[in-house]
């Protein structure tokens, strides 16, 4: 088993930013999901209420060598957006069911109101991740992470992907309906993909070693309309929710891919092998 993908995600909901090598910190990867959007009450803003979030492209220096700021946000009709790290006071924000803080980012909100047409939605940052405790029952003691929704990191099977792209193409064929091409992996918006394995295969594995980097499996990760939308044409589909809910429905929530807590910090990169436990 090798990886094969290896993806940081800036800014929660923004493009998918995909690269050669990741520093793996205690909470994640590097910057992975450190900078958030959230409405006038402090609450989250996603591509699930705006699906234009996808297309902002947020970079850091982990992602794009040539960023010299914390943060350049690019998108489709404005001009790019440079940020330095942010040095206000904290404020509280809203991640689901989670209390949290973050420094509210305002040298950004009229770039975010062009870009998203809401003048009501800001940019805020994690600055301290060790403050969020994760999920009781899944985790350990010190665990944390930034702006993921529930774990540091993500990772899905690209042969478990094959399994379920056949079981839509059997389904679209049941119903007399077009056959579908191949979801692509982004769609699950996963921080690493590897390859070399029986199709979930992960369901059982309860630690990971990628190149030199251990991992300890938390729990399968629930699936959310999320992977319906295409991030290019930004249209939703009733695929995967709907495969998934017929042949991976665990408790009432749909499962593809797992999430992974950092035993300890390291560097990975694309072609190291994966060895499971």
């Amino acid at each position: 088993m090798r990886l094969v993908g290896l993806n940081v995600h800036p800014l929660k909901s923004g493009a998918v930013r995909p690269v050669e090598a990741a520093t793996v910190l205690p909470g994640g990867l590097q910057d992975d999901r450190s900078w958030m959007l959230v409405d006038g009450d402090g609450r989250l803003v996603s591509a699930r209420e705006a699906h234009a979030t996808f297309r902002i492209v947020a970079d850091t220096p982990a992602t794009d060598p040539r960023v010299s700021h914390a943060l350049r946000l690019r998108a489709p009709g404005v001009e790019d957006l440079l940020l330095g790290r942010p040095d206000g006071h904290p404020v509280p924000v809203r991640l689901f069911s989670l209390d949290l803080r973050a420094i509210p980012v305002p040298e950004a909100d009229a770039w975010i109101a062009a870009v998203l047409g809401r003048p009501d939605v800001r940019l805020v940052w994690c600055h301290d991740p060790a403050r969020r405790v994760l999920q009781p029952g899944y985790s350990q003691p010190g665990d944390h992470t930034s702006f993921a929704d529930s774990f540091p990191v993500t990772l899905a099977s690209l042969s478990s992907l094959r399994r379920l792209d056949d079981w839509i193409a059997e389904r679209a064929l049941e119903l007399g309906e077009e056959q579908p091409g191949p979801l692509p992996v982004e769609r699950f918006r996963a921080n690493l993909v590897v390859d070399g394995e029986e199709p979930f295969a992960e369901d059982d594995w309860t630690g990971l070693q990628v190149g030199a980097v251990r991992f300890r499996v938390a729990k399968p990760t629930s699936r959310c309309v999320m992977t319906t939308i295409d991030p290019a044409t930004l249209t939703t589909a009733r695929e995967p929710i709907r495969t998934l809910a017929r042949h991976r429905r665990v408790g009432g929530k749909t499962m593809f891919a797992v999430h992974l807590v950092p035993e300890a910090g390291g560097r990975i990169q694309v072609g190291d092998a994966v060895r499971a436990s």
